[in-house]
């Protein structure tokens, strides 16, 4: 087997064919102690790419809340109120500064307060008496603002905008939804006593109850479109073997290891259980954005030179969580709780596996709170010595497959992994160039917006060979780029090649969210 030799030209090689084989996304669940004890700040994933061929919209879905059992709590899945949720574009090969920041702020309309005792007040689907909270009256709805470098304020381009309700069941798409009236396909409710058991046993939640979600922004839906709400979990990974100190399957079903694209059984590595995905039947929530890209490109025209690449429609994004600095906590209820002082971030996504599969547990919080202007200087030394190579060769792993010693080429000064995130000479070279240095180099999504988008350049969740792959297994990429003596023929992966959950056609694009009734977890009870 080949050692690792031009290790920059053969993680290139291995970007290109990304573009058309399908593979795993790597996301960041629960990584650190303080996206444990605050799920609303835990963004799992982010997603960004140009409307293939035409270019004329950028598309940006951002997760956060994992691992939300589909049958779980009266309050179902929705978003805090107390977090200010942020979209940030910078443009060009210069410093990371935001262009335009899109922030997203959620409120809650409180359930109409009702006397308990007063039995002369018929109950409605609107009363806070209620036990359950889809019946009770409360929703959501949320604040979009847009600003833009150099203004004195932002601008508000959606205001009131509601969010997607959650899929509980049957009996909530009629009671509480009432789907039945416009959707002719649905059947009214109909009780007990009816001998009727379809409002118990049909659901009516689909991808077009959704849609009717999608909110247009600006004047006349001018500054693009976004969704909010419930969604399943498109993230795949065998996460229980990953998280047991890289105890791979082996099994030649599943195994970690691909030659030229064949698996290969490793008989020292685990062979039961197999690769299993871990994600599967969960939800969790998604926020989706559409944006012209003539609003990103600072000429308010379309992209330049369409079709063809250039530093000048280089896009840089990332989505931050942040918190008031004071929290005061009410007598009466959580909505009540009042945020003082400025907002602090918390939390921040964008390239997948970049703070989970690279920078270590003592600086994995500081990421989460520090800005990609300063990632070269706070995380650059994890970057260029991945201390995953060194865990699988203390594992074993590398003698596994024949390689022994490990060149220092793959421990250390790893240029290469720098120049990824860059996508210097990537789709091929002279393509795009970002100086290699402070505040110009940080864990951000490039995406030129002149070009397809295929990761790296970007990370689409369309394109895949059906709806259940994202374009690139994105995990199995970066795994391969970091780890394999030769990336051009020896792939490394988690054995897990695709979601049990699957797109959707259009935007909002994420899949639609389980339903709480049957696609709970769950054994019968005999």
């Amino acid at each position: 087997m080949k050692k690792r030799t031009g290790a920059i030209g053969a993680a290139g090689a291995v970007l290109v064919l990304a573009a058309a084989a399908p593979i795993v996304q790597a996301s960041s669940h629960r990584e650190t102690y303080a996206t444990r004890v605050d799920p609303c700040i835990d963004n799992t994933d982010t997603y960004a790419w140009v409307e293939p061929g035409t270019h004329d919209k950028l598309n940006i879905v951002f997760n956060f809340l994992p691992l939300h059992e589909p049958g779980q709590g009266n309050q179902q899945l929705g978003p805090c109120e107390d977090v200010l949720y942020e979209v940030h574009i910078a443009r060009g090969t210069g410093p990371l500064k935001d262009v335009v920041t899109y922030q997203i702020k959620f409120d809650t309309n409180p359930a109409p307060r009702v006397d308990p005792g007063d039995g002369t007040k018929p109950l409605t689907l609107k009363d806070g008496r209620e036990l359950l909270d889809q019946i009770s009256g409360r929703s959501q709805f949320y604040t979009v603002t847009k600003i833009e470098a150099g203004a004195k304020k932002g601008k508000v381009i959606g205001r009131g905008l509601p969010v997607s309700p959650s899929n509980v069941g049957p009996q909530t798409d009629r009671l509480a939804y009432n789907i039945p009236a416009i959707d002719p396909s649905c059947t009214q409710f109909q009780g007990y006593d009816s001998g009727d058991r379809t409002s118990r046993e049909v659901g009516c939640y689909n991808e077009a109850f959704t849609a009717r979600f999608i909110n247009p922004l600006g004047d006349n839906g001018s500054e693009g479109r976004i969704w909010a709400g419930q969604a399943a979990d498109f993230y795949y990974l065998d996460e229980k073997g990953i998280f047991d100190v890289l105890n791979l399957a082996g099994d030649p079903a599943s195994s970690f290891v691909k030659v030229n694209g064949t698996r290969l059984q490793v008989a020292g590595a685990r062979q039961m259980p197999q690769a299993e995905n871990v994600f599967t039947g969960f939800n969790l929530f998604s926020i989706a954005l559409e944006i012209p890209t003539s609003k990103l490109t600072g000429t308010g025209q379309p992209p330049a030179h369409n079709g063809t690449p250039g530093d000048d429609t280089l896009l840089a994004i990332h989505v931050s969580e942040s918190r008031p600095r004071v929290r005061v906590l009410s007598k009466e209820r959580y909505e009540k709780d009042k945020g003082r002082g400025k907002f602090v971030r918390v939390g921040r996504n964008a390239l997948p596996l970049f703070n989970a599969g690279l920078v270590g547990v003592q600086d994995q919080e500081k990421y989460l709170r520090s800005n990609p202007l300063d990632d070269f200087d706070n995380f650059g030394t994890y970057v260029l010595n991945p201390i995953l190579v060194r865990d699988a060769e203390a594992l074993g792993i590398y003698k596994a497959l024949g390689v022994d010693p490990v060149p220092d080429s793959l421990k250390f000064n790893r240029v290469d992994l720098l120049k990824i995130v860059d996508l210097d000479d990537i789709p091929f070279p002279g393509a795009h160039h970002v100086p290699i240095s402070p505040r110009t180099v940080g864990d951000v999504l490039r995406v030129d917006m002149a070009i397809d988008s295929s990761f790296p350049n970007g990370r689409p969740i369309i394109g895949g060979i059906d709806r259940n792959h994202e374009q690139a297994d994105v995990s199995d990429v970066l795994l391969t780029v970091i780890l394999s003596p030769d990336p051009s023929t020896v792939q490394i992966g988690d054995g897990v090649d695709f979601s049990a959950a699957q797109r959707r056609l259009a935007f909002p694009w994420i899949p639609v969210a389980l339903q709480g009734l049957t696609q709970g977890h769950g054994e019968p009870a005999n």
